[in-house]
């Protein structure tokens, strides 16, 4: 028995194959350096949100456009590679995880510099 879901191990090599499909398939001088973060699968496994994440803020809608008018033949890739008997959909979407994380770090040590202030 596996520790972990079906979805859940199909979800981690999801990540993995999408990602190295990006970096070596996916061919557009408009795509910058990006990360896929994370793999959300439906409970029916018929659906894979693919969540990345872009170095450049300023290229985000960019990276989006790009990623999702390839999603086609990232998909038929995908299909090559994986043995499942049936390949979910992909929806790329912005992983906020990282800014919010990023958000949160500030607050703290703006929290911190006033606490050393205020002794």
């Amino acid at each position: 028995m596996h520790p972990y879901k079906r979805s859940q191990r199909l979800s981690i090599l999801l990540r993995e194959e999408i990602a190295d499909i990006i970096m070596r398939r996916v061919k557009d001088p408009r795509l910058g350096f990006i990360t896929v973060t994370d793999v959300g699968l439906s409970e029916d496994l018929k659906i894979a949100r693919v969540y990345i994440s872009v170095m450049n803020e300023n290229e985000r809608d960019v990276t989006i456009e790009i990623l999702n008018g390839a999603k086609g033949s990232i998909r038929s890739e995908v299909a090559k590679r994986v043995r499942t008997k049936f390949i979910p959909a992909i929806e790329f979407r912005i992983d906020e995880s990282v800014a919010t994380g990023e958000r949160i770090d500030r607050l703290l040590k703006e929290l911190k510099e006033k606490g050393e202030t205020s002794d």
